[in-house]
């Protein structure tokens, strides 16, 4: 049973992980719509509590006007019962009293109820005051959030598209597998041309070379030669010039 139960627990977190991951790419790609609707949803949450504060006030007020009438005849009574005294009318002052005693009975009772009521209507009060706050706050929020958002993705295609990775047809990375492409061509000619050459005798070929250039040397330097000697025997044909005076 351990077995099994840790094996569905395993799964049961793999599970839950997707569905996370799921939910999360969804988010990623709904960034803008998620997070106005999670503005829309704070919305709809104050409204709930403005409908609760609102229920709330008005049993408030209920009880208070409730409260004030008892307050307000305690009063009374207590005025008649004044009047009855001045009037020498002791029986009626009594009576007054009497009564003066049922209201004040009353206020007693609604005491603790009216403090309750004012009490949960401060706070719902509160409550909806500070929840105003935090959708305005959540609303700014919201809009910086989007633009950071779109300017961290348009970052992150930029370096994508820098480095060559990301989409299949991202046409840097499209450019750079072509230029890979032409030099693994251009290898594989030069090693075929390599092998076209092999079995040549390079070294023959040179000394060839080598000799052809020596001709031509040798040739140049008989032309200058043949150029010179004319110039020589003549002036040994000369007679001195000390010999004709």
């Amino acid at each position: 049973m351990g077995f099994f139960s840790d094996l569905f627990t395993r799964t049961g977190r793999v599970a839950r992980g997707q569905a996370n991951d799921a939910v999360s790419a969804l988010e990623d790609a709904n960034f803008e719509t998620t997070v106005r609707q999670t503005v829309a949803d704070m919305k709809t949450e104050l409204n709930n509590v403005v409908r609760a504060s609102a229920m709330a006030m008005s049993n408030y007020n209920q009880l208070d006007a409730e409260y004030q009438k008892y307050v307000k005849q305690s009063a009374e009574w207590k005025a008649r019962a004044g009047q009855a005294l001045d009037a020498g009318n002791e029986d009626l002052a009594k009576k007054a009293l009497a009564k003066k005693a049922e209201s004040d009975k009353q206020v007693a009772s609604m005491q603790a109820a009216i403090e309750s009521a004012r009490t949960a209507s401060d706070a719902l009060k509160a409550q909806v005051t500070e929840l105003k706050h935090k959708i305005e706050e959540g609303e700014r929020t919201a809009t910086t959030l989007v633009a950071r958002k779109n300017a961290a993705m348009a970052q992150q295609k930029v370096s994508e598209a820098l480095a060559g990775v990301g989409k299949a047809d991202n046409a840097f990375a499209t450019l750079s597998n072509f230029e890979k492409s032409v030099a693994k061509q251009e290898a594989t000619a030069k090693a075929f041309g390599e092998l076209t050459s092999a079995g040549k005798d390079d070294n023959l070929e040179a000394e060839f070379a080598q000799l052809g250039g020596h001709s031509v040397d040798a040739e140049l330097e008989e032309m200058k030669r043949a150029r010179r000697l004319p110039s020589v025997e003549f002036q040994k044909e000369l007679p001195p010039a000390s010999g004709r005076s």
